[in-house]
């Protein structure tokens, strides 16, 4: 994958970028935005038109409606209260392209987004550049460029976010396809990266979780507050596409006291007996992958497994999941390998409201607060997710059966 549209490094903050831009913040954000932008249409372009329009189950959405859905976003909150002039490319789009805002007016069912032949490719790119020419028009141009900063930040974050969603959607796709499509040939792993701290690695105490800094977050991730962990030391590495094999070797997916109720239903429901993607091809493991279908490396971390896969590994291991705080301890601590590029990581803990947290006022304060509920947390990024886009604090969040995702695992053990 390529480096953050915005090229930034894991560490760095949109702010620190602002402060070095100090006298000319008005050309940082149109740079901002023109490559944020600019990173949707490059994933695109490894996509035809006929798989852009394709939507393989109701938790996925086309391509083309995403790259639809994030020129919305600037136009629905952006454009409509900040620049009088402007005039909609469609006004049917507010319908089509709205996803949950239930306060921006009505949607287009979700399940049903495949079905949206018109507009076209083509008409969804002539979409995107009205917007954009109105957005960088706006941002060159407006008396009040702070009034502004809020709503640009939070799409261009946005848009990341549905960045890694074209890929991990057009993989579940491709994965359909009995012919195993390849979307980028030259897609390859990326590298692991150790732990930066190689000291013993027991986190125990009073220790602060959160985003306390005056730098971007989503409102999920505050405020910042104290946790009290009992000693635990979480595996410095990610588990394994080879200890996932000893795994199912050992009857993993036949040993209903492994698993929670609801996981064994989903286990006999669906006939799991591997992780997501992976086909038994004459006596040995494939997975699909965004290089198309490839051999099982058992030195990989494994990756597309639901939380009840990752919580029965747990179990068949002797181990446990971390909580949400101790991995945001320990990766704060530059204890874990591969914290973040790799896989998504399963945490133990339900996505639920920090103490004292408030949703942001208005259509905005939908995006995180009204799903709190029958969740679980993943930390760290994927190797979907562009870089710049992670951190420390970040909260992903997805049910429990869900794994067409870049999810994995690492275990945690407590000191007894």
């Amino acid at each position: 994958m390529s480096r953050s549209a915005l090229g930034l490094h894991e560490s760095a903050t949109v702010d620190a970028i602002v402060a070095d831009h100090a006298d000319d913040s008005r050309r940082f954000w149109v740079d901002a935005y023109c490559a944020v932008r600019a990173e949707t249409e490059r994933r695109a372009a490894l996509l035809s038109a006929e798989d852009q329009i394709v939507q393989s189950m109701s938790d996925a959405s086309p391509a083309k409606w995403h790259r639809a859905h994030v020129t919305w976003f600037f136009e629905q909150f952006l454009l409509r209260p900040f620049a009088p002039a402007y005039r909609p490319f469609d006004e049917r789009f507010a319908f089509l392209f709205n996803s949950y805002y239930v306060s921006a007016g009505p949607r287009y069912a979700r399940p049903q987004r495949g079905m949206i032949t018109r507009p076209g490719v083509a008409e969804t790119t002539a979409y995107r550049a009205h917007v954009d020419a109105a957005v960088v028009e706006l941002l060159e141009t407006a008396n009040d460029l702070a009034a502004l900063r809020p709503i640009v930040e939070i799409g261009l974050h946005h848009e990341q976010q549905h960045q890694e969603l074209m890929l991990t959607d057009i993989l579940h796709a491709f994965a359909q396809n009995p012919t195993w499509p390849v979307y980028d040939a030259h897609w390859q792993w990326p590298r692991s990266v150790p732990a930066a701290n190689r000291g013993d690695n027991l986190i125990a105490g009073v220790h602060g979780i959160g985003h306390d800094a005056a730098s971007f977050c989503f409102d999920n991730e505050r405020p910042a507050h104290q946790e009290l962990l009992q000693p635990v030391r979480l595996s410095r590495a990610l588990v394994t596409n080879g200890e996932w094999l000893d795994f199912m070797a050992d009857g993993g997916y036949a040993t209903p006291t492994l698993w929670l109720s609801n996981g064994w239903d989903e286990v006999q429901a669906q006939g799991w007996d591997a992780p997501g993607y992976w086909r038994h091809v004459d006596g040995a493991w494939f997975s699909m992958t965004l290089g198309g279908l490839r051999p099982v490396d058992p030195a990989l971390p494994v990756c597309h497994v639901s939380y009840y896969e990752a919580d029965a590994f747990a179990r068949w291991a002797g181990g446990h999941l971390p909580s949400e705080a101790e991995w945001e301890v320990a990766a704060k601590a530059g204890l874990l390998d591969d914290a973040f590029g790799a896989v998504w990581q399963w945490t133990r803990s339900a996505y639920s409201p920090y103490p004292g947290y408030v949703a942001e006022p208005g259509a905005l304060g939908e995006y995180n607060g009204k799903f709190m509920v029958n969740q679980m947390v993943l930390r760290g990024s994927s190797l979907a997710t562009p870089a710049g886009h992670s951190r420390l604090s970040y909260r992903n969040f997805f049910y429990p059966p869900a794994r067409w995702q870049f999810s994995g695992l690492r275990l945690a053990q407590f000191e007894r």
